[in-house]
């Protein structure tokens, strides 16, 4: 067998279901682990992970409800389908409920299994498999984001990084809007001059010129000795300044005769230097309505913005959630020399939940916290703050305010298409259908733009 190839978990205990699957996934590329029992597949998984596994609902001995149940608490990477005869569908919906991804029923075609694929196993090639890197502590990172939102960023950041363009990053707190700003450097002409960023939040406006751009002996109390400014600096890389609306009008004013002169002054000199900055900006702020109500100059704005780019929160981008998810858990395993394996389906289904106000850096920081004090194999619930553990608890709607499954799938595709600003291909994707299925419920459903 091919090393590189992806590993599929098949159980049944079914000869020539077995024999099909076989096949089939030999044909798609997959590497097709087959075995007829709960117990054997047991065996297989303690030797090494799967990202996907069948399973037949109905086996002897090890029953399919029984292999997932074991398959979700103790190898929660692994997406279970289940396998269904006829007769037997309100098992598999019942299935779902406990953890399993999704369900075939038998006999299935082909092309049935191939959407399965597509949808639990994208290929390599595909736009969800696309990467940001930047620079952090001399060392390069990657940016976790597999949204096709994020994808766009992605995109839009190795157009512009090889332009010397002002570009202006939008998002609420906690989004990785610094992340972004480092990934436009590092894959700038400027990647190797320096990389400076000023917290617009944490100067008092006394002495933001003067760390701005500098200034000379004796120039006020204190000023002792000539002071070179992070403006200058900076030459030849770029400046950030994050959360720039909370300047004052008057600061704003120098910060837009710099980007547009290209030249400081030092605060008590009368000379200027030639600077040669590219300029970043970051604002969890509407600076469009701070310019309508005076509180931000709207030449700084228009200079700022000519590559705007938005970073959605969290809630809006929820299949980046797990990603992240498992990435800080890496991080953090290897920090505190920890071996969590993953989370389990609970925690999961809580993270896509959850609100996430604090964005990515509160995500960040519960797994974090999960890391530290859970003492199982993977994070399960009670490692959880409570503001998440008590989604758990929340009490059943009223039986009439539930809705139908027709009412949530309407919903679900509404909210996709726009997620990708009504992009009907991507929202397939996303949808795990193809295009065609997609108009077809759209017409259902009569959803128009």
């Amino acid at each position: 067998m091919n090393p590189t190839k992806t590993k599929i978990l098949v159980v049944d205990d079914d000869e020539s279901i077995r024999l099909s699957f076989k096949l089939l996934l030999e044909r798609e590329s997959f590497q097709a682990d087959i075995v007829g029992s709960g117990k054997a597949a047991l065996k297989l998984l303690e030797r090494q992970g799967y990202p996907l596994a069948f399973v037949d609902l109905m086996m002897p001995e090890l029953g399919g409800m029984d292999l997932l149940k074991i398959i979700r608490d103790n190898y929660p990477r692994t997406r279970v389908i289940i396998i269904t005869g006829f007769g037997t569908v309100n098992s598999a919906v019942e299935s779902m409920k406990r953890g399993a991804a999704d369900f075939i029923q038998k006999p299935f075609t082909p092309a049935e299994i191939r959407n399965v694929l597509n949808k639990y196993l994208p290929k390599k090639d595909t736009a969800t498999s696309k990467t940001l890197q930047f620079n952090r502590d001399g060392q390069v990172a990657t940016i976790i984001g597999v949204s096709p939102v994020m994808q766009d960023i992605y995109d839009l950041v190795l157009k512009v990084a090889p332009t010397d363009s002002t570009v202006l990053i939008t998002g609420e707190t906690g989004v990785g809007k610094e992340l972004i700003a480092r990934a436009i450097h590092f894959h700038s002409q400027r990647n190797e001059q320096p990389f400076l960023t000023v917290d617009c939040c944490s100067l008092v406006e006394s002495l933001f010129e003067s760390e701005l751009f500098g200034h000379v002996k004796g120039s006020f109390t204190g000023a002792i000795a000539t002071k070179h400014g992070s403006f200058e600096l900076a030459n030849g890389g770029t400046f950030f300044f994050d959360e720039i609306g909370n300047i004052s009008l008057n600061i704003q004013a120098k910060i837009l005769r710099a980007i547009q002169e290209r030249e400081i002054k030092r605060v008590g000199d009368t000379a200027t230097i030639k600077v040669d900055v590219r300029v970043i900006a970051a604002t969890n702020r509407d600076l469009s309505q701070a310019v309508a109500e005076g509180g931000f100059r709207e030449d700084l704005f228009y200079r700022l913005s000519v590559i705007p780019i938005h970073v959605p929160g969290l809630r809006q981008r929820r299949e980046d959630i797990i990603p992240l998810a498992e990435h800080f858990l890496e991080k953090y395993n290897q920090k505190r020399k920890k071996s969590l394996s993953g989370f389990n389906r609970d925690v999961e289904q809580l993270f896509i939940e959850y609100y996430w106000p604090g964005n990515v850096r509160e995500l960040e920081n519960v797994v974090e916290r999960a890391v530290v004090i859970e003492d199982k194999q993977t994070v399960t619930v009670p490692s959880l703050p409570s503001n998440i553990r008590n989604l758990k608890s929340k009490p059943m709607e009223k039986e009439d305010s539930v809705k139908s499954l027709e009412q949530l799938e309407r919903e679900h595709i509404l909210s996709t298409l726009e997620q990708t600003n009504w992009n009907r291909s991507k929202s397939a994707r996303l949808l795990g259908i193809d295009r065609k299925t997609l108009y077809d419920k759209l017409k259902r459903y009569r959803i128009e733009k």
